[in-house]
């Protein structure tokens, strides 16, 4: 019976070890959306759904609109930060230092829409997200050809995917991206950047993972299981979540 004991006593012990084991690989990310210039009315929408997709997926989301959460202390808590719809300077020169070394550590960066209209004066930022806003037209119907079908976050579109959304141009845009989708710029009034006009991209970059998507302007892309199952890749991907 003492044997007996002992061997339920070790099992017990084995399988609490297993399960803090399995809660600490659980995946954490923070999503970001501090605006210090035009702010989107798809922000709350946004969080909400980012919520819900940890919820339903296994990671844990926290949100935050305070850049005084970008300390190496609190940012090692996380494996990646999404920005979703910042626009303007919303770091100073500390946070900007701790987000640098939260990347290099191996860390992930996902931006959504706005973020590429963000920290136009921080050159390192603009290489990490890939591109920066130009400009754009009115929101309107276009049509967005998927140009890697393999990839986590577009492998379940359509090889041609016609949506309602508001339409960036882009200028400095980083020639080492691996572009996902671009947009037909025959296809709707506005477009600037030619024939190959990315919408969505990702690289390796200085030491950790980006990932962008141009798409989520409106409060309807975050009711769109198209557009979250998009959302869901580019997380995985940063994350390294499985």
């Amino acid at each position: 019976m003492k044997k007996i004991i002992r061997l339920l006593s070790i099992a017990t012990i084995a399988f609490i070890c297993f399960s803090y084991i399995i809660a600490k690989k659980k995946k954490a990310v923070l999503v970001f959306s501090k605006t210090a210039g035009y702010r989107h009315a798809s922000i709350k929408e946004g969080k909400i759904a980012l919520l819900k997709l940890g919820l339903e997926n296994n990671f844990t989301v926290d949100t935050t609109e305070d850049s005084t959460k970008f300390t190496p202390a609190i940012l090692k808590k996380y494996d990646a930060v999404i920005f979703l719809n910042t626009t303007g300077n919303v770091l100073n020169d500390d946070q900007q230092k701790a987000f640098e070394k939260f990347i290099k550590s191996g860390k992930g960066f996902l931006g959504i829409h706005s973020a590429t209209d963000t920290e136009y004066d921080w050159a390192w930022f603009g290489k990490l997200v890939g591109a920066y806003f130009l400009n754009h037209p009115r929101p309107q119907l276009a049509k967005l050809i998927i140009t890697n079908k393999k990839n986590i976050a577009t492998m379940h579109l359509p090889d041609l995917w016609e949506r309602t959304d508001e339409w960036y141009n882009f200028k400095n845009i980083n020639p080492d991206i691996n572009v996902l989708m671009t947009i037909d710029e025959t296809s709707y009034q506005g477009g600037k950047n030619g024939t190959s006009h990315p919408m969505a991209w990702y690289h390796e970059f200085d030491g950790g993972k980006s990932f962008y998507t141009e798409l989520g302007h409106t409060p309807e892309s975050y009711s769109d299981p198209l557009f979250l199952q998009h959302l869901l890749g580019g997380i995985k991907y940063v994350t390294g979540m499985k």
